[in-house]
């Protein structure tokens, strides 16, 4: 029982941390959108490779192909860099999880997944929540950017539905990895005679790629085995929230009263769905 919650926990964490680094990049016009996504997920092949490898001491796995999640992983990398071009913070945000989070109890509702009365009052207090704390930051959306951070969002929910049934998370992870490298050079081509980075922007892109990414994926797939596709849906509201904490940490931004009580109705949604759903919260997904 504690194991999941903690691969759970884990994983929003390494989301989390993706945002901070990523807005500290792109936010910041340290690299070009096109750069921090190629050299992200090359980050992450070469890390995860070498996890890999020292696992099986000293040899890899056979490459084992999942083109469709390889598409929509990196489909939601690419999206998410250049949609940060015309969109807030808050707003980016918002669009993003309110497209995993509509994609994926889409799929629950449609695969037969019944949320009971409770459980539906949880989701709506946590989504109440995350509406909480972004809308008041809110401009009206570039169309462009906002489409961009949509198809981010149902690429990442068709990424998260990939994993469910994943038996070796890491090989799984790392093979994706490696199938987005063309597309990845490919977009790095398309867009070089605009590429521009400094070291800060690609220690911040490596570590995004590297640990935020490559690891926090690793540890999201093992994760998925244990929810259903409602509830990952769900958990995953939390990650805007540890983010704006982590910008309290790091980027010395100020607590204020909205952040406390959006946080209050985030995890007291979250723990309502979960009272309310105790027999499907952590079990897999038929």
């Amino acid at each position: 029982m504690l194991k999941p919650i903690l691969l759970t926990c884990l994983a929003m964490l390494a989301f989390a941390a993706n945002s901070v680094l990523c807005r500290a990049a792109l936010g910041g016009e340290l690299i070009d959108p096109a750069s921090f996504t190629a050299l992200r997920l090359a980050s992450g092949v070469a890390f995860l490779l070498t996890l890999l490898f020292l696992k099986n001491s000293g040899s890899l796995s056979q490459p084992r192909w999942d083109l469709p999640a390889a598409l929509a992983l990196f489909a939601y990398a690419a999206c998410f860099s250049f949609a940060y071009l015309q969109l807030t913070t808050g707003t980016g945000a918002l669009i993003l999880f309110g497209c995993v989070q509509l994609s994926l109890v889409g799929f629950g509702l449609w695969r037969g997944e019944r949320p009971n009365a409770f459980a539906w009052l949880g989701m709506l207090l946590a989504v109440a929540g995350l509406v909480w704390l972004l809308l008041p930051g809110l401009n009206a959306p570039a169309p462009r950017g906002a489409l961009l951070m949509a198809l981010a969002g149902v690429s990442w929910a068709v990424y998260t539905r990939r994993g469910s049934g994943v038996s070796e998370p890491l090989v799984a992870t790392t093979w994706n990895f490696v199938a987005t490298l063309p597309a990845a050079l490919l977009l790095l081509g398309v867009f070089w005679s605009t590429a521009s980075w400094s070291t800060a922007g690609a220690i911040l892109a490596i570590a995004s790629g590297a640990l935020a990414s490559g690891v926090g994926y690793v540890i999201w797939y093992a994760a998925l085995r244990h929810h259903t596709a409602v509830s990952s849906a769900l958990v995953q509201l939390s990650v805007p929230l540890i983010a704006a904490f982590g910008g309290l940490v790091f980027m010395a931004e100020p607590f204020t009263q909205r952040l406390l009580v959006a946080a209050t109705a985030i995890l007291g949604g979250l723990g309502l769905y979960f009272a309310a759903r105790p027999s499907k919260i952590l079990s897999k997904t038929r």
